[in-house]
């Protein structure tokens, strides 16, 4: 499959002066910009740079920034899921997963997120992707928003939707785990229908090994 990646960026004023949303981008092209200290959601701001760059130089692999002057203050990154996940199992070249998506707190307050998630649905080819977000609550900033779980996942579900991906179910034991986790799911228009069941056969994994066991 042939990953193609077409630039889209837009602009906004803040009280923190223009706000820049732009990608997908290459390493090469993050490394001209710093990293905020306040996205600290997966791992220390440096480390957690470097990781999306690293996510940047993938085939499939997309980064979209959201930046004030040379700083970046907002990312979202898609990319194969991990090798050590369920979603990886059928070796599904078009199904990509939203891995991360975050903004720094001192710039909240502006859409930021879901101005990220509409302008990575610009490039056409994400029609050719059934794209994934497994959602956890225990990677919400609960306390820095002072939301409780449901009103987050409220939130949440309204920002996803921004990039037309909805709650869809799954046997997942990690997502079942607690009824605030949940699968969100966009289906791309030109995905074909039997990528759409490989899919399905992911989303019940443990259904569909069970019903194997039992003939």
């Amino acid at each position: 499959m042939n990953h193609e990646k077409t630039y889209y960026s837009e602009s906004f004023s803040s009280e923190h002066g223009p706000i820049i949303v732009e990608g997908p981008l290459t390493s090469d092209e993050l490394s001209h910009f710093t990293f905020n200290e306040g996205l600290v959601a997966f791992r220390p701001p440096e480390k957690q740079f470097e990781a999306v760059k690293s996510i940047a130089d993938f085939d499939e692999g997309r980064i979209i920034i959201a930046r004030n002057s040379e700083e970046i203050i907002g990312y979202v990154t898609y990319l194969h899921p991990d090798p050590l996940e369920r979603w990886s199992e059928g070796s599904m070249e078009d199904l990509i997963e939203l891995g991360a998506i975050e903004v720094s707190p001192e710039f909240r307050g502006h859409r930021i997120g879901s101005r990220l998630l509409k302008l990575s649905m610009m490039d056409d080819y994400m029609e050719n992707y059934i794209i994934i977000s497994t959602e956890y609550y225990w990677h919400w900033d609960l306390k820095g928003t002072g939301l409780n779980i449901w009103d987050y996942r409220k939130v949440m579900e309204k920002m996803m939707a921004a990039g037309g991906l909805t709650p869809s179910p799954t046997d997942d034991p990690e997502i079942i785990s607690h009824p605030a986790n949940c699968l969100m799911v966009r289906v791309g228009s030109r995905v074909p229908e039997s990528s759409v069941e490989t899919f399905d056969q992911l989303r019940f994994l443990t259904r569909h090994r069970n019903r194997q066991l039992r003939r």
